[in-house]
């Protein structure tokens, strides 16, 4: 700003001295031209006839002209080489050294050959113009002279430049202030961010930034709320994934641990604790696998949709249900619409549906696997006839390691982490899974994709 103003000041300095210039040469060239037509045309009061003698030209002449307060109109009369005489107007000149008072600077005017110029002088410059006045076979030369004194005219455009060098000064200064003032406000939320972010710790991923506003500060604020949450949700996740590994893994550790130190040397005692053993181990196999799908379920590329055909994936998960355990297995309503899904998720999640449900029942018992459309919303749904979900349990059974106060029937043995997967790949497809009551007894599993179909 403060490169604005001076360019500014400068640049009217600049404009109001061209100005007085065009003025100047215009007042130099107005009087002159005055002068030379009234040679031209002019003729003597006492005789009616022209002119025939210089100085009574010049005296005529002057007699009737009114100068401006700058500005000096001289006869000069002479012999080139001498100081000339001079004819002026009797009146006063508001310079330090008017050209009537000049001796040196009358005959440099006299003497030059050039009709206008420019006499430097220390006490002000002098702006001429010259009119040489020529009589036939007279001995006498003479010369109108039109000085111009621009000193005042550009003192006051100087004083001018340092008033507006003033005001912008003190622009500037204000400028200055309102706008540090106003850039501590709308950079406060950025300190803020600052603040919060040097203050961040593992620990505590609670702090936000409070939010004012609709601006693009708000905006960032917002964006950098919405980063923590993500952060805290990880944080959260991660810890989460230790404390349930942590937890499930210590109980079949000490069993291994405590069948392998109390094994004897019997063989069937041996062949008895390696089966003891192995089993779990694979139980530890399935929990880490299953807790690590779960955290991979916190990732972007956790699905990846394409156009699918949701018929031919019902009959698809109907298929490979029917090999999980003796049940009737019925193949109900199919939708025959497009839908944008990832099919090996949802497989996971249907299938896992599907072990639940065998978990649940008694061989014989009917399970029915089919999927809806309605409007803009799909539904893929495994519904069993067994005992049901007791409603204390409707609202633990989809977390990590919680299979509710009643097992219906307990002839499972997982960890208690089918069902999260099951809501994780329903939420990562933007929908959720939800648990109804069966018509006649049992459980509904449905997952609710939303909108997605065609």
């Amino acid at each position: 700003m403060a490169v604005g103003l001076v360019s500014v000041a400068t640049t009217t300095r600049s404009i109001l001295l061209r100005d007085v210039d065009h003025r100047a040469n215009g007042l130099l060239a107005q009087e002159a031209g005055e002068f030379a037509n009234f040679e031209e045309r002019g003729v003597d009061p006492e005789t009616g006839r022209p002119f025939t003698d210089p100085s009574r030209l010049l005296r005529e002449f002057l007699v009737r002209q009114y100068a401006d307060p700058d500005e000096e109109l001289i006869g000069l009369v002479g012999r080139a080489g001498d100081t000339p005489a001079q004819i002026i107007q009797p009146r006063e000149i508001p310079v330090a050294v008017p050209l009537h008072e000049d001796a040196a600077a009358r005959r440099r005017i006299f003497d030059s050959p050039d009709s206008t110029g420019t006499v430097d002088r220390s006490s002000g410059e002098i702006r001429w113009a010259k009119v040489a006045v020529a009589r036939a076979g007279g001995e006498t030369e003479a010369a109108f002279v039109v000085a111009f004194h621009p000193g005042r005219q550009q003192a006051a455009v100087n004083e001018e430049f340092r008033i507006l060098l003033a005001i912008s000064g003190v622009a500037l200064l204000l400028t200055t202030g309102i706008g540090w003032a106003v850039a501590g406000r709308i950079l406060k939320p950025v300190r803020l961010v600052r603040t919060a972010a040097a203050q961040l710790t593992e620990q505590d991923l609670t702090r936000r930034i409070p939010v004012h506003g609709h601006d693009d500060i708000a905006a960032l604020a917002e964006t950098f709320n919405a980063m923590l949450d993500r952060l805290e949700r990880a944080f959260a996740a991660q810890r989460e994934f230790v404390d349930d590994a942590g937890h499930e893994l210590r109980t079949p550790i000490t069993i291994v641990r405590g069948h392998l130190e109390l094994m004897g040397d019997d063989p069937a005692e041996r062949e008895e604790t390696i089966r003891l053993v192995t089993d779990e181990l694979d139980r530890m196999s399935r929990i880490v696998e299953d807790l690590l799908l779960l955290a991979k379920a916190e990732r972007p590329d956790f699905v990846a949709p394409e156009p699918v055909q949701l018929a031919e994936l019902t009959a698809d998960v109907y298929v490979k249900a029917r090999t999980l355990g003796e049940r009737d297995w019925q193949l109900a309503d199919v939708a025959d619409v497009e839908a944008e899904l990832d099919a090996q998720r949802i497989t996971q999640a249907m299938v896992q549906l599907a072990q639940n449900a065998v978990q649940h029942t008694a061989p014989g018992q009917a399970v029915r696997i089919g999927s809806r459309a309605d409007g803009t919303a799909i539904e893929l749904y495994v519904a069993d006839s067994g005992c049901g979900v007791q409603p204390q349990d409707a609202d633990v059974i989809f977390e990590r390691f919680r299979r509710g106060t009643s097992r219906r029937g307990a002839r499972g043995s997982g960890a208690g982490l089918g069902l999260s997967i099951v809501r994780a790949i329903a939420e990562a497809h933007g929908g959720r899974v939800r648990l109804r009551a069966t018509e006649g007894g049992g459980a509904t599993f449905v997952l609710a994709l939303g909108e997605g179909h065609t």
